[in-house]
């Protein structure tokens, strides 16, 4: 495969004895290098799997490196997030994982994203990148970061983790499958979970992210064969690889014809999460508090985040009893409920159950405690 980045200017002596251990490499050289330098890649995420590809990444020489991420560094996240460390927390994850990155490696640019990637950004934002990397944890943010890649005929380096299991793959439309042709539809709401709920072995985090790394910059150089068209599963557990080979379908809803595609108006609604119009932000949270409004505030998220930070006057309702009835039986039906979590997934996810079980008056915290913090506690 060509490679995606062209060559950039010379190396400098610093930058040839800083690089010595792929210059000596006939797969990258000089040229290699140079493309890698001349890189301008976005890694969607300063997590679990956008820690090491970021920190390998930068130790590479990756000319430019874009980090989008919305959430702040929390005590949680220290277990398997590495690019972050314990005076971090509070901060923003994006200027967090900047400082550790031109720690590493002066010489590469940080740009820094701190906002919740959807429609309205997503196209202006990728198309200054070569590449774009996903290391989300959500359904219709993978969606999102799929479909625009098609429309801008960008190559995704796709990564997903969850307990002991994990899997890559590269999406280019261009050169072969999309995510779409791979995963046509979303799975039922009630069939997805995440990390804060069924957990995830932190060093599963190195395995995935650095395969994503790997080839991010297989990409770049254009050497070896890259995970186009097939997807690799690791179980962590059995220590297990599995290559499975994916056809691109040529009936895809999206990417069967680029030329025509669009963003849909709502992932959220895509992946049956509930639209924006269910939210309810920090600013008119408080308000209505302030107004002295009747609310049951529930926080969905674990007891462990019970403890560490909470909104007055809430009560912790995990999302496990959501999905079995036992908080159907806590929650009052004639008094409005804003539900809320860290980030303002968990809490969607709670909201869908209630209206399922005929609640009204409904809506979640966009943004989470993260948002409430940000703009109540500390603004």
């Amino acid at each position: 495969m060509p490679p995606v980045v062209q060559a950039g200017r010379e190396l400098t002596p610093a930058e040839r004895k800083r690089y010595a251990r792929h210059l000596v490499m006939s797969e990258i050289g000089v040229v290699g290098q140079q493309r890698i330098v001349n890189a301008k890649v976005l890694v969607v995420g300063a997590g679990g799997l956008g820690s090491p590809i970021l920190l390998y990444l930068a130790a590479a020489g990756v000319g430019t490196l874009g980090i989008v991420d919305f959430d702040r560094v929390d005590e949680s996240n220290l277990q398997r997030q590495i690019i972050h460390g314990q005076s971090n927390i509070g901060e923003k994850k994006v200027e967090s994982a900047k400082a550790k990155i031109q720690e590493i490696n002066p010489s590469v640019i940080v740009e820094t994203y701190h906002l919740r990637l959807d429609e309205s950004n997503v196209l202006d934002l990728f198309a200054r990148y070569d590449i774009i990397v996903d290391g989300t944890d959500n359904f219709s943010t993978r969606y999102l970061i799929n479909d625009a890649c098609v429309i801008l005929n960008k190559p995704c380096v796709m990564g997903s983790i969850f307990r002991f299991d994990g899997q890559a793959s590269v999406f280019w439309a261009a050169q072969g499958p999309c995510y779409r042709c791979a995963y046509p539809s979303p799975p039922p709401k009630e069939l997805v979970l995440n990390c804060a709920i069924g957990g995830v072995l932190g060093v599963l985090c190195a395995s995935i992210g650095s395969i994503q790394a790997t080839e991010t910059l297989k990409l770049i150089v254009g050497m070896g064969s890259p995970l186009v068209g097939s997807i690799i599963f690791y179980d962590a557990l059995e220590s297990e690889y599995d290559k499975v080979k994916i056809a691109k379908d040529p009936s895809c809803s999206f990417c069967s014809d680029p030329t025509s595609a669009r963003l849909l108006e709502s992932y959220e609604a895509f992946c049956d999460v509930p639209s924006n119009s269910s939210e309810i932000t920090a600013a008119e949270l408080a308000a209505r508090i302030s107004a002295g409004e009747s609310l049951q505030i529930v926080d969905v998220r674990e007891p462990y985040e019970w403890e560490e930070s909470r909104i007055e006057g809430a009560v912790l309702i995990p999302l496990a009893e959501f999905f079995d009835g036992r908080a159907q039986e806590k929650i009052l039906r004639d008094r409005p409920v804003i539900l809320y979590c860290h980030l303002g997934i968990r809490s969607a996810r709670a909201l869908a159950a209630l209206a399922d079980s005929g609640f009204v008056g409904i809506a979640h915290l966009s943004g989470g405690i993260v948002s409430w913090d940000e703009f109540v506690t500390n603004g």
